[in-house]
């Protein structure tokens, strides 16, 4: 079991700061982008200055920046591991004691 360390916050930064990065990449000015995507220059400088922005507008720019497929997989159930309760996972299955 694995914990993710980064508060939400942190998150928020760290997708801005990529993002920004992958349009400057692109050779894409901010409000060049906006008119690609329909989104206005104002909620993309927000976005990248606080990390914050809407789910649909985020997507429409991951349109123009070529990477929409990657939310594909966001919330993808993984069907090959079996979902335990709380209690299941905190019970210890191990031999407490030998037989002789």
């Amino acid at each position: 079991m694995s914990i993710n360390l980064l508060s939400p916050h942190d998150l928020l930064a760290i997708i801005a700061q990529q993002f920004q990065t992958r349009r400057l990449n692109l050779n894409l000015s901010q409000k060049s982008l906006s008119e690609r995507a329909g989104v206005s220059y104002g909620v993309l400088k927000k976005f990248e200055r606080t990390g914050k922005i809407s789910l649909e507008s985020l997507l429409k720019l991951s349109v123009v920046l070529d990477c929409l497929h990657q939310f594909e997989s966001l919330f993808k159930i993984d069907t090959a591991t079996p979902y335990l309760s709380l209690d299941q996972l905190l019970q210890d299955h191990s031999r407490k004691r030998g037989r002789q």
